[in-house]
C-alpha cells in the first residue's frame, strides 16, 4: 500500500496560457508518470476557468467545492456542484471552470498516452463564458 502525503508535490499557479484567472494546481498522483493515470486538484478563483483543451484519452472531473462551468464544443454551458461527475470523451473539445461570483475545486483524472495528457487550443472569451 501507498499513501500519498497531501503536499507532498508542491502547489503551482495555472500558467496563464492555459488559465484564465487565478488556478492553483495541487497534484495528487503520478503527476510525471509516463503512461500512466494522472490526477490533480484544481482551484479556480470566480470567474477563472481553462482555455479550449482535448484529452487524447478523456478526462474525468469530481467536483470538490464551490460552483463551476463547463462547456463541451459546439453545446450549453453548464453548472456544476460538489458531488458532480463530469466525463469528457477523448478528444472532446470543452472548457471548465469556477463561477463568476464563487470558487470551484475539483480532482481531475486523465489518462496519459504518448506522453501527453492534455491538447490545449485557445482561450475561453468572456462571452462564450458567459453563455
Amino acid at each position: 500500500m501507498d499513501i500519498i502525503r497531501a503536499g507532498a508535490t508542491p502547489s503551482a499557479k495555472g500558467p496563464s496560457d492555459w488559465f484564465t484567472g487565478t488556478v492553483r494546481i495541487d497534484p495528487l498522483f503520478n503527476p510525471f508518470a509516463a503512461e500512466r493515470v494522472q490526477g490533480a486538484s484544481v482551484t479556480f478563483e470566480p470567474g477563472a476557468r481553462t482555455a479550449w483543451h482535448t484529452h487524447p484519452l478523456g478526462q474525468t472531473l469530481i467536483v470538490s467545492a464551490g460552483v463551476g462551468r463547463v462547456q463541451r464544443w459546439g453545446g450549453p454551458v453548464e453548472e456544476i456542484r460538489p458531488g458532480d461527475v463530469v466525463w469528457f470523451a477523448p478528444g472532446e473539445k470543452h472548457w471548465h471552470g469556477a463561477s463568476a461570483t464563487t470558487a470551484m475545486a475539483h480532482i481531475a483524472i486523465q489518462e496519459v498516452e504518448d506522453g501527453r495528457v492534455v491538447d490545449w487550443m485557445e482561450p475561453v472569451t468572456d462571452a462564450q463564458y458567459g453563455g
